[in-house]
């Protein structure tokens, strides 16, 4: 046999043999798959004929409800998959503790276990949370089938209530007392752990704001040694989200438009009991409002028209608050021209190589639908009429989607509810819109108690009750108590905010003082009536009109004496004052086109003489400007005002004439410069017909943890008060009445603690006269509890 003939037989016998093992595991596979599937089949075969059901155990729930859960109706045959299906239902209802079925024949007995009832729901071991609010962040009731499945998730529930507050290892287990009557007793024990605080949070990416200024923007707070008072340096995951969008909102405020937050890390300090927190930002390059164009498409809106309405100038550093207000200009203007249906869409585009955002608004023709209605619900104590003079528009009014959401934020700002939600829906038909308004009532009075210190007023207290929507009409009153060591004040304040349905309101003030300042060398008593409207007559601009009905008397005391000029005054006993006035106010610091600078101008005149016991013309101004610097850490502000009186009847009093206090000048006391009568030793602070003071101050970190809440101030101010034209100075010793200007510095550290923020100024009077009364230190203190 040749070498080839020998392989192939060899090649052929394993062939062989590889077939004949396959044949054989191929007869054992057949044999075993018949013995398997023949009891299956016996099995899958078997039916059940019902004839009778029997049931055991239920107390609460009836026979027919069960047979109704599980689909079993006597007589019927079912199957014994039919049959684990029923019992299935049965067990998944959440009715029972256990299901037990006994097929015998052509009956079936069913034997059931009821759950409980939950006699008393309790909680051990809480102390952060109270039991009222635990009670309310769960599912389970008194009085309630107990569901075990249900009381672990209360358990969780109440759980996620403590990390909320920073408890992130708290442990809750649901625990149950047997009582009679199938009845048990749910116990939530609750190990309340330790709070998990914040010790340092920190920042990657920033390289224009510093990590002191970002950690003003969030919410979250690192902990300080106020942490007792604190609440908000603890780590809370709801918190973390919202602190992103803050964030987000910042940068894009200022420009950053690519900003965005890559990741926000949380890690356990060894010790096991703080986060170190860390936000990976990314800020990408600032960009500016480039070409600003106008183009329209709807006849009637000629496009000049609507590019001088727009605000927005090329180089100002971008915002969507600013694209919105032209927005809104736009289309206020297409009302006042009968265009109805206007929308304004603004398309941007990029300029990265000059790192600018061209702008086009373009006019176009939106679809005619209507606001067919305005349904508003939840509102069980503010009147609907208070919030529906929030939207601009009305029934049958063109529907415009900005005016909807910019009314939904003048509902929510009311602050009158926790929750508001505005939708608009489809109404009867395509081309009608229904605007559902669903709010949750917030209170909205308050009580406090508070206490004030300061070396100009000593200790004072003060009790104020406010309801800032009276009756569910949206009107706010306020009364007020208020005493210090020299002084009692008792007021009350009413606002009507939309005097007679428009957006005019309506303010009465009332307001009873006594006086017996230490800084003065008489006592008064002052009544107060002030009716008054305000409206406004442009988009930061408001006026108010006001009469003032202002009686007032100058009460001498037993020691030390008057000087002759006080005397003559204290003499004329009660004088009665009846003037007219208004106040101008323009205010760009809320509507500015830069968000970190404004200024705000006021002007006002009163001219008594309608009536009463004197005639004169009072006017008053002030200009105060703001701005922050160096990435947003130093912020500088400057303020001038002034005033002047011109008396043309009855007699020109202390108490009339203009006194300067610390608010005005500081490194004074209140009464400290201008005119004096020395007469009895420089008692008798005159004050004066005319005044005027410039403060200018920065405001800047110490380089102190910012949780301490400390930062310091340097400022600068000058001021002078002078003139006693019309006055009645027989007889005295008069100093100072042509007024000279006098500067003071000071360094200032301010502590915005949780009890109330403190201020300390430490000052020096560069420049001053021999008779006026300076002081070198001043705190005040003001706090409510």
């Amino acid at each position: 046999m040749t070498e080839g003939t020998s392989s192939n037989g060899s090649q052929r016998l394993k062939q062989f043999k590889k077939l004949k093992q396959s044949l054989q595991l191929g007869s054992v596979c057949l044999v075993l798959s018949a013995a398997w599937i023949a009891p299956a089949t016996q099995v899958l075969a078997q039916q059940y004929t019902l004839n009778s059901v029997s049931i055991d155990g239920n107390v609460r729930v009836g026979d027919a409800a069960i047979l109704t859960r599980a689909g079993i109706v006597p007589g019927q045959t079912l199957s014994a998959a039919q049959l684990n299906a029923a019992l299935q239902r049965l067990n998944g209802s959440g009715l029972f503790e256990s299901v037990n079925f006994d097929p015998q024949g052509n009956s079936l007995r069913i034997t059931v276990v009821e759950f409980p009832t939950i006699n008393r729901i309790s909680f051990e071991g809480n102390a952060r949370i109270d039991d009222e609010a635990l009670a309310a962040a769960i599912n389970s009731n008194e009085r309630r089938v107990f569901n075990p499945s249900e009381a672990e998730r209360d358990a969780g529930l109440i759980a996620d209530a403590y990390a909320n507050e920073g408890r992130l290892a708290a442990k809750v287990t649901p625990t149950i007392i047997r009582r009679s009557d199938n009845r048990v007793d749910l116990v939530f024990e609750i190990f309340e752990g330790d709070n998990i605080e914040i010790e340092r949070l920190s920042f990657v990416g920033n390289r224009n704001y510093s990590d002191r200024r970002l950690r003003r923007v969030l919410d979250t707070k690192q902990a300080g040694f106020l942490r007792a008072f604190v609440r908000s340096d603890l780590l809370v995951a709801d918190r973390i989200e919202f602190d992103k969008q803050l964030l987000r909102d910042f940068y894009l405020s200022r420009g950053y438009v690519d900003f965005r937050t890559n990741s926000v890390n949380a890690e356990l300090t060894e010790e096991r009991d703080a986060y170190f927190l860390v936000f990976d930002v990314q800020e990408g390059q600032q960009f500016r409002f480039g070409e600003i164009t106008v183009t329209s498409d709807v006849p009637g809106a000629e496009s000049d028209i609507y590019r001088a309405i727009a605000k927005i100038k090329p180089g100002v550093v971008y915002s969507p608050s600013l694209l919105e207000a032209d927005i809104a200009r736009m289309e206020r203007q297409s009302l006042r021209d009968g265009v109805d249906f206007l929308r304004v869409e603004p398309r941007v585009t990029r300029d990265d190589q000059n790192l600018r955002l061209n702008v086009e608004y373009v006019l176009t023709r939106g679809p005619r639908i209507f606001v067919e209605r305005i349904d508003v619900e939840g509102n069980t104590t503010t009147l609907d009429q208070v919030i529906r003079r929030q939207f601009n528009s009305v029934e049958g009014d063109p529907f415009n989607p900005r005016e909807i959401r910019e009314a939904a934020e003048r509902i929510r700002a009311l602050g009158y509810f926790e929750n508001a939600e505005v939708n608009a829906r489809e109404g009867s038909s395509p081309d009608q819109v229904i605007v559902d308004v669903d709010v949750v009532e917030a209170p909205t009075g308050s009580f406090s108690f508070g206490a004030s210190f300061s070396n100009n007023d000593g200790i004072g207290f003060a009790i104020r009750f406010a309801e800032e929507n009276f009756l569910g009409r949206g009107q706010r009153l306020a009364l007020n108590v208020q005493t210090t060591e020299d002084s009692r004040r008792y007021g009350i304040n009413f606002v009507e905010p939309a005097f007679l349905g428009r957006e005019l309101a309506f303010g009465l003030r009332l307001d009873i003082a006594e006086t017996d300042s230490s800084f003065t060398t008489y006592d008064t008593e002052r009544f107060l009536f002030q009716p008054s409207l305000t409206f406004p007559v442009a988009e930061n601009t408001r006026l108010q009109l006001r009469y003032t009905l202002d009686e007032s008397e100058m009460q001498a005391r037993s020691t030390p004496i008057n000087g002759p000029v006080i005397g003559n005054e204290i003499a004329v006993g009660e004088q009665l004052t009846s003037s007219l006035g208004y106040e101008l106010t323009y205010d760009t610091r809320l509507t500015g086109l830069d968000p970190n600078s404004g200024y705000l101008l006021e002007f006002g005149q009163d001219f008594a003489g309608l009536g009463g016991d004197a005639q004169f013309i009072k006017t008053t101004g002030r200009i105060v400007g703001q701005t922050k610097v160096l990435s947003e850490e130093v912020t500088l502000r400057a303020t001038l005002e002034g005033g002047a009186l011109s008396w043309s009847g009855g007699t020109n009093r202390a108490v009339d004439r203009f006194l300067l206090n610390t608010n005005i000048i500081r490194g004074f006391e209140p009464g400290g410069i201008g005119p004096r009568d020395l007469t009895t030793g420089g008692e008798d602070p005159l004050g004066g017909n005319l005044y005027v003071a410039a403060r200018f101050e920065a405001e800047f970190p110490l380089g102190l943890p910012e949780e301490y809440g400390i930062t310091g101030g340097l400022f600068y101010d000058v001021g002078n008060l002078w003139d006693l034209s019309d006055v009645n100075v027989a007889g005295g010793n008069i100093v100072g009445e042509g007024g000279s200007f006098r500067h003071v510095i000071g360094f200032a550290i301010l502590w915005n603690t949780p009890v109330g923020p403190l201020r300390f100024n430490f000052t020096d009077a560069l420049v001053k006269e021999d008779f006026d009364r300076d002081q070198t230190f001043e705190l005040t203190l003001s706090t409510s509890f």
